[in-house]
């Protein structure tokens, strides 16, 4: 199984974008989407310095820009992608460029939000002096109980032996003075304490742009940085953006989940290289493709080839198709056994594991055609459960 992963913030260097832009088609589409967004990408992705590529308002619509043009390179025909993907992610704002892959927004509607997701983030990070510092090592448990008895939040939590804690710099310098044993403090050079509530501004801004958002069902199964449940609903994916602003990026939680889907090779769309590295430490056996210039797309596309198979969902009627968000024992709810048609939002059920149990809802509604699953089954993430036709339709 193929997972495509887009990076986040960070992940740009100077003068990435340069070799891109030899090519007509990609220069084209960036400026398209540059347009969108009234940023100059090209400028800053080739020309501009660390330190002004560093800006949020910058940083976040140049890698989702750089994503989704990259993507179109890679793919020329959407269609060959959907047959190969099995999963995609995306890091913090990477989930952006991940969902506008999925098909759940379109790439103009990811430039607008991520514009002002960018300048919302800047503006509350500026009314409180915040940062964040990568805490590499030590022991998962002391390193977490450290981070709370200081006030501060595991904004990132990526995966064995890399936390990133974040939270006032008053927090963060008594931290640096009572560090976690065995832990190594590296302090990040970001503008704030991202995916924390010091981004509570930056939310309500957010949400208040996303209730005039069309979206549509993932066409391919959608892993969430909230919780590393698969999401085939695109409001909820929607949603879950918004409010991830200021809520933990739970990478280590979406790593659980693409090998609980049996992923073999992740390909990490660019400026690539952070999420490939953080898959080698904690997937042990999975491939991975860091694409990072243009001349490695023919050995990105032979990858793609090796690892990639259609997922459930694209091999099955995705529309009204319920599908499960994660691992572990289905549970059937009686409103679902009592009725033929389910009404909007109608719970079908729940999936409990040894971590949650999570309600399953048919956000759309409508008769039921085909159960895929039996009350106490095991569940994968992504499996189709239940097949509805919408009301009034043969």
């Amino acid at each position: 199984m193929l997972v495509i992963v887009a990076p986040g913030q960070g992940a740009q260097s100077p003068g990435f974008l340069t070799p891109w832009l030899e090519d007509p088609t990609f220069a084209s589409r960036l400026d398209w989407l540059a347009t969108v967004a009234g940023i100059d990408l090209a400028h800053y992705g080739t020309v501009a310095d660390a330190d002004t590529i560093r800006d949020t308002k910058i940083a976040q619509p140049l890698l989702v820009a750089t994503g989704l043009v990259a993507a179109l390179d890679l793919f020329p025909h959407p269609a060959d992608a959907f047959a190969r993907i099995g999963a995609v992610a995306g890091h913090s704002v990477g989930e952006l460029t991940a969902a506008s892959g999925a098909r759940v927004i379109t790439a103009e509607q990811a430039m607008v939000l991520v514009r002002e997701r960018g300048n919302a983030m800047a503006a509350a990070a500026a009314t409180t002096a915040t940062g964040m510092t990568a805490v590499l090592g030590g022991e998962r448990d002391e390193v977490l109980a450290v981070i709370e008895r200081h006030g501060l939040t595991a904004a990132n939590d990526n995966g064995p032996g890399q936390i990133v804690a974040a939270g006032t710099m008053e927090q963060l310098a008594a931290f640096a003075d009572d560090p976690p044993a065995k832990a190594r403090l590296m302090p990040l050079s970001v503008a704030g304490a991202f995916h924390t509530t010091h981004m509570g501004p930056a939310v309500d801004r957010l949400a208040s742009l996303a209730r005039s958002v069309s979206t549509h069902d993932p066409r391919t199964p959608l892993i969430s940085n909230r919780d590393g449940q698969v999401i085939h609903d695109g409001r909820d994916v929607l949603r879950r953006m918004v409010g991830q602003i200021a809520n933990p990026v739970r990478w280590d939680l979406c790593m659980e989940t693409m090998s609980d889907l049996g992923v073999t090779g992740i390909l990490e769309m660019p400026p690539a290289g952070t999420l490939t590295g953080i898959a080698k430490r904690a997937l042990k056996g999975v491939e991975t493709f860091a694409l990072k210039t243009p001349d490695q797309l023919d050995a990105a596309r032979d990858f793609c080839d090796l690892h990639g198979e259609a997922s459930q969902i694209e091999t099955t009627p995705t529309w009204r198709m319920i599908v499960s968000p994660a691992k572990g024992t289905f549970h059937l709810s009686s409103e679902a056994i009592e009725h033929d048609i389910l009404t909007p939002g109608a719970t079908i059920g729940a999936v409990a594991s040894l971590r949650d149990r999570t309600d399953i809802t048919a956000p759309h509604g409508g008769s039921v055609v085909e159960w895929l699953v039996e009350d106490g089954d095991l569940v994968s993430p992504g499996q189709p459960l239940l097949r509805l036709h919408p009301e009034g339709n043969a």
